[in-house]
């Protein structure tokens, strides 16, 4: 069906990749989402987000504020001010950086450009889990062009060296699940971190290490305890950087994590629930003063203000505007300042509701299981995950036809569009016993629908999530048979 698009829709289909384009045939992206206010029944916070009406009347309004080429000088203000107030939102410390980026896939590049000249034979990057956190940041973080060109209208080729980067970068990456699609326990992936940081000190290459919290199954790797045992023995060596760019996480986890010296990746347009595609990286201070100039290559990438003020190189990057990246970040800040205004009794009452509807209206009803967001016999690991882990129930769908496949669940995924549903995309963490992946599909509640329930009285709230789950449960039965 196609659309008649506001300026506002438009204007946040530019300024990225070719993943925010929309396909003319469908009026939607590779997602099967767009930045417009949508009737499907969308639960697909762990792939990409339509947007909110109120966040959509927001953009509109920004738009009619900034015009549609707004000035450099104008983008730096805007940029400046929703620094401020993700610091507030997260109540980080007012010396915390924060870089922008017009995807999760572009702030890998971030990392890089803040340890690079840390060691003198380069840097050894540690990727964990790349099949769990999306495969462009195979290319970014190997300090590689992801796309065929970047959010400046620069022609590329995907998995070709970005400018002063590339040739300074190896890297690894460690499982987050084993052949058999379960997850590795914490300890065993630290150990082999810790075997590779070692062999990389011995190369005279720093190692940037990821940690992933919340992956596309909702796992958190390696704990807190074992980053601290890596850090001790690797003091000077080793800078850990934190995948979280579902959005899954806590200002206590993020406080947790930066007085780890770490830097915090996040989305906007997953759990946040703004339109894709956004991201921001919150920089420890403690990375600018060792901080080498920008890559050149970068000024192909960021604009200037995407990068704090002073920070060394940020001149050589153009000093223009994003606007279409300027108004998906307002969209996503807005969702973000909304939910943190929630009590946590409030938050915990509405995730606990959708939680038990998944169970009770699809689980006990169906051939679906839950993939376990935990290693074997750790279950109580889970309990003292954040509770905003609990919005992402991965579904284990191979029971479904007696042993349907991870090829099954993607053309399912695209079938239920036909049914006004949406859910998260597959995932291969279920093993067949011939040794296929098995279908999967995910179910993700949204910093939005969170705000919008809020209010609900507890049998209204119920309701809505058994309605809700009821309708994909049907859907999931038409499309699979």
């Amino acid at each position: 069906m196609k659309h008649e698009d506001s300026a506002a829709t438009l204007l946040m289909t530019s300024g990225g990749d070719a993943r925010i384009l929309l396909d003319p045939a469908t009026d939607l992206n590779r997602y099967h989402s767009a930045p417009r206010p949508s009737a499907v029944l969308a639960y697909a916070s762990s792939t990409a987000n339509d947007i909110s009406a109120p966040a959509h009347a927001l953009a509109a309004r920004i738009l009619d504020e900034i015009g549609e080429t707004p000035s450099a000088a104008l983008y730096a203000e805007r940029l400046e001010a929703l620094r401020r107030r993700i610091r507030a939102a997260y109540a980080l410390p007012e010396d915390a950086e924060i870089v922008f980026a017009p995807s999760g896939t572009d702030l890998e590049y971030v990392a890089l450009a803040c340890v690079a000249g840390r060691g003198e034979n380069g840097t050894h990057n540690i990727l964990l889990g790349a099949d769990e956190v999306g495969s462009g940041c195979i290319h970014s973080a190997f300090g590689r062009y992801f796309a065929e060109t970047t959010a400046l209208g620069v022609l590329t080729a995907a998995g070709t060296p970005v400018p002063g980067i590339e040739a300074r970068v190896e890297m690894i990456d460690i499982p987050v699940r084993d052949d058999q699609g379960r997850a590795r326990p914490s300890s065993g992936i630290a150990d082999a971190m810790g075997t590779a940081i070692a062999g990389a000190r011995e190369d005279g290459r720093h190692v940037l290490v990821h940690v992933v919290h919340g992956s596309k199954t909702g796992l958190i790797l390696p704990s807190l305890e074992d980053i601290d045992r890596l850090r001790a023995a690797h003091a000077g060596h080793v800078s850990f950087v934190v995948d979280a760019c579902q959005a899954r996480i806590t200002s206590p986890a993020i406080a947790d994590y930066l007085a780890r010296d770490a830097i915090v990746f996040v989305t906007g347009s997953k759990f946040m629930g703004g339109p894709p595609f956004s991201g921001f990286a919150i920089v420890p201070p403690s990375f600018r003063p060792a901080a080498r100039p920008l890559a050149d290559g970068l000024a192909t990438i960021f604009r200037r203000a995407e990068w704090p003020e002073g920070w060394p190189g940020r001149a050589q990057l153009e000093d223009s505007a994003n606007p279409g990246l300027l108004l998906r970040l307002e969209a996503s800040i807005f969702e973000l300042e909304r939910f943190q205004g929630l009590s946590l009794d409030v938050v915990t009452r509405v995730i606990l509701s959708f939680h038990q509807a998944v169970r009770s209206e699809i689980i006990e009803k169906t051939p679906a299981r839950r993939v376990a967001p935990y290693p074997p016999g750790e279950k109580e690991t889970a309990e003292t995950h954040p509770i905003e882990m609990r919005t992402l129930s991965t579904l284990d769908l191979s029971g479904f036809g007696g042993g349907a496949t991870f090829e099954d669940a993607t053309r399912w995924h695209k079938a239920l569009l036909a049914h006004e549903v949406r859910l998260g995309q597959p995932v291969k963490c279920v093993k067949l016993p011939d040794g296929r992946w098995g279908a999967t599909l995910r179910i993700g509640l949204s910093m939005p629908v969170v705000f919008e329930r809020a209010g609900l009285a507890a049998e209204a709230l119920d309701a809505s999530f058994a309605t809700d789950m009821a309708r994909i449960r049907d859907a999931l039965a038409a499309v699979a048979g």
